[in-house]
């Protein structure tokens, strides 16, 4: 307005300033003409389609057939040219969009509420598992009843948000009832996945196997077990389930399938333990141990590879077995526990004989381990007093079929050469490994064996070392009562030479005998 005062006072008498003017007010002339067009088309689509939002029921369903609020979206976008309007004071509204405005705050409360209300019912209806349909189906039937009222109810009804809340409350009820319930199914679902990591089986510091299941896991399990009991009767007021309806057994018996396949998964990764454990392809360390004993009757694994680790294994798989009797069942029409049940399993039987196979294939090479030791058996085998006796009169040994030989004997030179026998030996037991592992996972101390082996050879040595040292004192005593010089001496071994054996030998002289063989 001032630029246009200004240009008339400067230009007044200008015919071409009266042109300006003259095309200056056709420009703003057709400007509001134009805004009254683009308001007055507005206003009119405005009307057509809050007189469409009217006629509209409150609810219906969607493509994916869910329920929901009718033309949502378009009634989101009259609610907000609502909003404009409000704002504006100059704004002229037909019949219908003037209606809507008259009760748009109860309108835009209402779908709110009947949009949240719509998402939570569509999530107990979508979201159901195929076990809890039955549960709930009597209350959706109700419900679906009650709702029905507000898919014929329209927004031009009177006392819509009253209609809106009452359906509210009971699909809210509904759903919180049913929330809770899928939010206990999932808390059961965490305990019964969580059993599946347990330690029943493990290693112990030194890297072999802690036999049997641990007493926390199974106190874990027996625990965590009541719990689940006590979950599925929370579940049953929640749904408002009969205890004997065939829809609560379902649901009951679905449950314990849960329960029986989170135990499986604990055995069956347990056995895969023992497997994999005695598995000479995959096992990284030792993880058994047994000792060889050497006893009166001969060469002896303790434990047992065959009886004693066998008693071991079927232990610890027993063991593990009794785990799974701590839980107790939830279904009521199922007979016997889970521990029963997972007996007949397939693969857990297989996975049984796997370890039991492998155990026998470490057996036979134990056994050609303990056959390769029993090149020694004749030093714990044989009679001493008997093979000493022979030797003194035959000089040696009588074989098995020899019935009688020529008496010969011995010389200090067959002493010898039987101390020499001896002293070889011993250096082969000396070497043997302090153990062996076999199969890559069973360790065998050979330390023991060794150790008795080398005392029976002691044994064996201090007989013949001892008949020497008696015949080295005879002679002394020979000499001393008679005043005979040693080569006048009645014993059949020179006593210079046989005190240089036994010297060889590592035997020291008595002391009295070292000091006359000094004199």
């Amino acid at each position: 307005m001032t630029v246009r005062v200004c240009v008339v006072f400067r230009y007044q008498d200008s015919g071409l300033s009266q042109q300006v003017l003259l095309r200056f007010q056709q420009i703003v002339d057709s400007l509001q003409d134009f805004g009254d067009g683009v308001r007055s088309a507005w206003s009119s689509q405005l009307d057509s389609d809050c007189g469409f939002i009217l006629e509209q029921p409150l609810l219906q369903h969607n493509q994916q057939g869910m329920l929901g609020v009718s033309c949502s979206h378009k009634l989101e976008s009259v609610l907000r040219q609502l909003r404009y309007v409000s704002r504006e004071t100059d704004v002229e509204l037909h019949p219908h969009a003037a209606r809507l405005y008259t009760c748009r705050d109860d309108i835009t409360q209402s779908y709110l509420v009947l949009s949240h209300t719509m998402s939570c019912y569509n999530q107990v209806v979508s979201d159901a598992l195929q076990e809890e349909v039955p549960l709930t189906q009597n209350q959706l039937q109700d419900l679906n009843r009650t709702l029905s009222d507000l898919q014929t109810t329209t927004w031009s009804c009177e006392g819509v948000l009253q209609r809106v809340e009452q359906q509210r409350r009971r699909v809210m009820v509904l759903h919180a009832a049913v929330s809770q319930a899928r939010a206990n199914m999932d808390a059961m679902t965490r305990i019964i996945q969580g059993w599946a990591e347990l330690q029943l089986l493990q290693r112990s510091a030194d890297s072999l196997l802690e036999g049997g299941a641990t007493e926390q896991s199974c106190r874990r399990i027996r625990d965590e077990g009541q719990a689940l009991l006590r979950l599925t009767q929370v579940n049953r007021g929640l749904y408002a389930a009969e205890e004997s309806s065939e829809s609560w057994i379902r649901y009951l018996d679905h449950i314990d399938d849960k329960v029986q396949d989170g135990l499986l998964k604990l055995l069956l990764r347990s056995l895969h333990f023992l497997s994999d454990n005695m598995n000479p392809e995959s096992c990284s360390s030792v993880f058994l141990a047994v000792s060889l004993q050497l006893q009166e009757t001969g060469s002896v694994f303790e434990p047992s590879v065959g009886g004693g680790l066998s008693d071991l294994l079927t232990s610890v798989i027993a063991d593990t077995y009794t785990a799974a009797s701590g839980a107790p069942r939830v279904s009521g029409g199922r007979h016997g526990n889970y521990q029963e049940t997972l007996q007949q399993n397939p693969d857990l039987s297989a996975l049984e004989q796997e370890v039991m196979r492998r155990l026998l294939q470490v057996q036979e090479e134990a056994d050609l381990l303990k056959g390769g030791l029993d090149r020694f058996s004749f030093l714990w085998q044989s009679d001493r007093a008997a093979v000493m006796k022979d030797f003194l009169k035959y000089s040696r040994q009588l074989g098995p079929e020899e019935l009688e030989a020529e008496e010969a004997p011995p010389t200090l030179k067959d002493f010898h050469r039987e101390i020499e026998c001896l002293s070889r030996l011993r250096t082969d037991v000396t070497q043997l490994d302090d153990v062996v592992v076999l199969h890559s996972w069973l360790q065998v101390d050979l330390r023991p064996f060794r150790d008795s082996l080398l005392s029976v050879l002691h044994d064996w040595r201090h007989m013949y070392t001892t008949y020497l040292l008696s015949a080295v004192s005879d002679s002394f005593h020979q000499v001393i009562q008679h005043g005979e010089e040693e080569s006048s001496s009645s014993s059949r071994f020179p006593l210079t030479e046989t005190v240089l054996l036994l010297e060889a030998a590592g035997v020291k002289l008595p002391e009295h005998l070292a000091a006359q063989l000094q004199c």
